[in-house]
């Protein structure tokens, strides 16, 4: 907690690997809101997040199929969203935009948490047709990218 304090920072962000994997990752969330830090974790998306404490934003994925992961989805993590929560997509290509897209619109995705995210793969799907996508079907999601891979070289880990 003192190396977070020394920061000075009012918002952190729990995230690499899957953070819901860490045993002591919950009690670190709740030290972390009693202390009135802005509290957001990301996960995977793969792990059940019911046992998260309130107040902590959940940033939820969901693999498409393009990832390879697809079927390690826990669905029932969508019951669960709050206002304060986000969804996001990585996606590969278009096929990975219409299973979003589908998602989006079949789970209502838009009315059950605070954001949707879109986030293409660096490298692999251009931004352009992307947001075009998204454009024509009125989709009620946010474009994303991954902003470190602009700022340094993409192949730069931990920043």
């Amino acid at each position: 907690m003192a190396q977070v304090d020394a920061y000075g920072c009012p918002t952190v962000e729990i995230t690499g690997g899957e953070p819901l994997l860490q045993p002591d990752v919950i009690p670190l969330m709740s030290q972390l809101l009693a202390r009135r830090y802005r509290v957001l974790v990301e996960t995977g998306g793969h792990r059940s997040i019911a046992g998260v404490p309130a107040g902590v934003i959940r940033i939820v994925d969901i693999k498409c199929p393009g990832s390879g992961e697809a079927d390690r989805t826990d669905w029932t993590n969508l019951a669960l969203l709050t206002p304060l929560d986000q969804v996001k997509f990585v996606l590969a290509d278009r096929a990975d935009y219409e299973f979003a897209r589908d998602v989006v619109t079949r789970e209502h995705l838009a009315d059950r948490c605070g954001a949707v995210l879109l986030s293409p793969v660096h490298g692999e799907l251009a931004l352009k047709p992307l947001a075009e996508w998204m454009l024509a079907d009125r989709l009620p999601v946010r474009l994303q990218v991954q902003m470190h891979k602009y700022i340094w070289d993409p192949q730069t880990r931990g920043v």
